[in-house]
């Protein structure tokens, strides 16, 4: 369970870099939209797990390749925006949020299952 300092801090950097990839996310990848979902940081604030979503992505893999080709740039520009608020700047990782893909995966079987025909109870 995550401590208020570290949601206090999960937020800033969230916000943050999202201010960054609204400004040059088309930098990095063109005519793709990026959603940062989740922020996690570790207890001592040292490393900032940051979950993305690519929408009108080809492929959101190589998308993920691009953006971690570019983090130590996307690190420096984070740690120019929030230098006063931390004494270090916390190492940036960057996964693919599949959620989305797995509630629609949900669903299609829930629409499955709700099609079948039901049995009725032998009681």
């Amino acid at each position: 369970m995550e401590s208020k300092r570290q949601q206090k801090f999960a937020g800033v950097i969230q916000e943050d870099l999202a201010a960054i990839f609204q400004r040059e996310g088309m930098n990095y990848l063109p005519n793709t939209l990026l959603t940062i979902t989740k922020v996690r940081v570790t207890p001592d604030l040292a490393i900032a797990r940051i979950f993305l979503s690519f929408f009108n992505a080809v492929n959101p893999v190589h998308a993920l390749q691009t953006i971690k080709l570019h983090a130590s740039e996307i690190r420096y520009k984070l740690g120019s925006r929030i230098k006063d608020q931390v004494r270090i700047i916390p190492q940036l990782e960057f996964f693919i949020d599949d959620t989305s893909e797995y509630v629609e995966r949900m669903d299609k079987i829930f629409d499955k299952i709700s099609r079948e025909e039901r049995q009725p109870d032998s009681e």
